[in-house]
């Protein structure tokens, strides 16, 4: 069953270390297997939502992504990234 990654940006402190992120982020993630489906602020918000940067991959499964997550090449990303952003990430399973 697929699995899609969620990740909203909360607050972003350092644009640098987020472009050093990123560079190293995408292919990790996608030689992991994931799918970039969305990425960018949202067009609309409604109810309690906010204009943050959100980042949405599909995998799998929910073991492929939390492997895309644990594994070196992410975890090199995670690194350059720092305190360079603030950060909800949830892995949560296709219906």
């Amino acid at each position: 069953m697929a699995a899609y990654w969620i990740s909203t940006y909360v607050e972003v402190t350092d644009e640098e270390k987020l472009a050093a992120y990123a560079a190293l982020a995408g292919p990790a993630l996608e030689g992991a297997g994931g799918t970039f489906l969305a990425r960018g602020l949202p067009e609309q918000v409604y109810e309690a939502g906010r204009s943050t940067r959100t980042v949405l991959i599909e995998f799998a499964s929910v073991e492929a992504a939390v492997a895309a997550h644990d594994g070196s090449a992410y975890q090199e990303a995670l690194a350059a990234l720092g305190d360079g952003a603030v950060r909800d990430l949830r892995i949560v399973p296709g219906a």
